[in-house]
Order: structure tokens, then C-alpha cells, then sequence
């Protein structure tokens, strides 16, 4: 579990084909780590599975690969860091999964007066579980979505937070992973189960009644 508050933008050093998968190795400098621990690398919780000095080494799934923008990182990359949460650890943004549900490309990022404006677009049937002011992951970063237009999404990104992640270094079209807010994922899919349960009920009453 993670808060989408990044610790450190670390570096690519390299990914390698793996039989099943890939090997990520990045550079940071964060520290009390331990073989096994869960990192989130650009919002994707990611086992460590080798430590050398700075080089952080983690084994990438075919699924993994294929559901988030890890699969087109090279060398000298920046990835937004956050190691995972410990009890009693203050939560400075929201809970995080490190579970991609898509990628999208940036339609926008653009810089209005000391802030700047990230617009994403969201496919239609992940719309439901979006609102205005509700929290988003964004490459792991979470953050606040000012308004809803269509299928796009506007959020302001504060200069600390666009100075401190790897946005400083994003263009129109680069593919970013967003994670949706969790507890709305769960309203909304125990909205669907009771509607579903009603209509059941309303059919055997029909048949039965």
C-alpha cells in the first residue's frame, strides 16, 4: 500500500529481457530497504529483488509489462519512487494500490502562471469511477481532479509536485499509468452488485409472483 507521494525520482539504468518477463534496474539513493520489499516505480508496486549500492533491481510480469508504460523505459529515465507504507505512517494523499487500471497519453501540460494543468483522457468505462475533487494516481503521484469534461480530465499539478516528479520531465503524448481511487472502485462496483441483486429479485417475482 502506498499514500502517492513520491520519495525520490530515481534513474533507468536498464531493462533486459527475462524469460516471462523483463528486469528493471534503477538508480536511487533511498534508503532502508530490504530484499522483498514493495517499491512503486511510476505508481507500479514492484517487488525488490536485488540491491547493489544504488542500483535497485525488480522483476517485471508479462502482465505487468503489458498494463502499464514500465515496457517502454531505457536508459536514464526518470521514475517516480515511494516505498510502501508502514503503520502509523502519516498519508499524505490517498491509498494507493500500485495497480495500474490503464494508461494514457497526456493530451496537455501546460503551464498556467506558477502551476501547470495536466489534462489525460479516461476510456468511457472507467468514467464512473471518476469525479470532480476525487483523487487519481497518476505514474503513482496522487492528485486531485479539478473538472471532468467528456472523457477528459483537468488536474492542477502545484510546482513542488511538478518540480519533485518525473512530470518535469513529461510531453504531450507520453503514456502515464493511472490508478483509480480505490474506495470509489468499491462503491461503485457494490452499486452495481444491489442493482443487479434488484433486478434478479424483480425477475422472480414476475415468474413467481
Amino acid at each position: 500500500m502506498f499514500s502517492g507521494i513520491v520519495e525520490e525520482v530515481g534513474v533507468v539504468e536498464g531493462l533486459k529481457p527475462t524469460p516471462g518477463g523483463a528486469r528493471l534496474v534503477v538508480r536511487s539513493s533511498l534508503g532502508e530497504l530490504k530484499l522483498g520489499d514493495s517499491v512503486a516505480v511510476n505508481g507500479v508496486c514492484l517487488t525488490l529483488v536485488e540491491w547493489k549500492g544504488q542500483m535497485l533491481s525488480f522483476d517485471l510480469s508479462q502482465e505487468t509489462l503489458s498494463r502499464s508504460n514500465l515496457r517502454f523505459l531505457k536508459k536514464g529515465d526518470p521514475v517516480n519512487l515511494e516505498r510502501s507504507l508502514r503503520v502509523g505512517d502519516r498519508i499524505g494523499g490517498h491509498f494507493l494500490q500500485g495497480h495500474v487500471d490503464f494508461t494514457s497519453p497526456i493530451e496537455a501540460l501546460s503551464q498556467r502562471g506558477e502551476h501547470w494543468e495536466l489534462r489525460i483522457r479516461v476510456p468511457k468505462e472507467y468514467l464512473p469511477y471518476v469525479v470532480e475533487k476525487g483523487s487519481i494516481g497518476i505514474d503513482g503521484i496522487s492528485l486531485t481532479i479539478n473538472y471532468i469534461q467528456g472523457e477528459s480530465i483537468s488536474i492542477n499539478i502545484i510546482p513542488h509536485t511538478y518540480q519533485n516528479t518525473n512530470l518535469r520531465s513529461r510531453k504531450k503524448g507520453d503514456l502515464v499509468n493511472v490508478e483509480l481511487d480505490i474506495l470509489g472502485k468499491y462503491v461503485v462496483n457494490y452499486l452495481n452488485l444491489l442493482q443487479k441483486d434488484a433486478r434478479i429479485e424483480r425477475l422472480w417475482n414476475g415468474l413467481w409472483g
